[in-house]
């Protein structure tokens, strides 16, 4: 694998190049926002449709006027609440953001992360950085260098910061005036949001721009997925495939020869999830068998994830 310092980093991206940088989410393919060439690089390298606009990851608030034609109060109380963190906030764009970078969308997505390799990464380039998951479109995230170098092979530079914290995409919200929707739910929840915002999210018909992770089949294994809604439809199903694997929670009985546990507890699980789905990947197993987390909102970032895993056209319910 090609690990880089924090300075060839910075030198990589000023010419052009793309970069798998980390985040306390997950590894990101990084690039000069504002470069055209290397914005193109980032969907070539991810093979990402063009309509599919991308993150851009800044220093810190004081720069979101350099990319947001609008910062409404409601959005500046988000932002102090949550950032740097794992929330990406959807403002109206600047008209000189590359279309490209927001795939012909009048806004504009941003967020100040939280690991401290791309904050000062961030900070001592001057740069504001498209980074959206450094692997193939719709394929499992990276949360570690080597699942990058899994995904996307040898020759991406990668700066190395460890294993991602919180383990899934970041929360988007779009901020309308004093309205806000939740457009993809990750580890901070709805009901936080609500908390900071003093209202719960817009039922209203406003304009929903695109951002990434609306694609039904997304964060997906190689290997098939099913997901099951109990452990009995799990096993009844595993005695027919005993080329299964299995994901489950909280060390709940065995269910196939090649089981792999997640914790009951929904932040552990995030930090947890994609290196788990990665390791049943490489099992060589015909099919994965998910048991569904637990039907309630502080799971709904992992319940998104593992629905759109094991999406599939003609799915029959489990």
């Amino acid at each position: 694998m090609m690990r880089i310092s924090p300075a060839k980093a910075i030198e990589l991206l000023k010419r052009g190049e793309v970069v798998a940088i980390p985040t306390e989410t997950v590894y990101g393919l990084a690039a000069d926002a504002r470069n055209e060439l290397a914005i193109a690089k980032i969907y070539a390298t991810k093979q990402r449709p063009a309509n599919n606009p991308l993150i851009v990851h800044i220093a810190s608030s004081a720069q979101v006027v350099d990319w947001a034609s609008e910062f409404p109060p409601l959005a500046q109380q988000l932002a102090h609440a949550f950032w740097p963190g794992p929330l990406t906030l959807v403002l109206p764009a600047r008209a000189e953001v590359s279309q490209t970078v927001r795939a012909g969308e009048p806004t504009v997505a941003l967020r100040v992360p939280a690991h401290p390799v791309a904050l000062t990464l961030l900070k001592d380039s001057g740069l504001g950085l498209a980074a959206p998951s450094a692997n193939k479109y719709t394929q499992l995230s990276p949360t570690t260098a080597k699942h990058v170098e899994s995904g996307l092979g040898h020759d991406i530079p990668v700066l190395d910061g460890g294993a991602c914290q919180v383990g899934i995409e970041s929360t988007i919200v779009s901020v309308h005036g004093d309205e806000w929707q939740l457009l993809r739910p990750g580890m901070i929840e709805a009901a936080a949001i609500a908390a900071i915002a003093g209202k719960p999210a817009t039922q209203q018909s406003v304009p929903t721009p695109k951002v990434p992770g609306q694609h039904l089949l997304h964060y997906s294994p190689r290997t098939p997925c099913l997901l099951f809604a109990s452990i009995p439809a799990m096993l009844h199903y595993a005695q027919t495939r005993p080329a299964a694997a299995a994901l489950l929670f909280d060390n709940a009985q065995q269910v196939t020869a090649k089981d792999v546990y997640l914790p009951n507890n929904p932040a552990q699980a995030a930090e947890q999830l994609y290196a788990a789905l990665h390791t049943l990947d490489t099992a060589q197993a015909e099919v994965i068998l998910i048991e569904s987390p637990p039907a309630s909102p502080e799971w709904d970032a992992l319940r998104d994830r593992l629905q759109r895993a094991a999406y599939q056209p003609h799915d029959q319910n489990n």
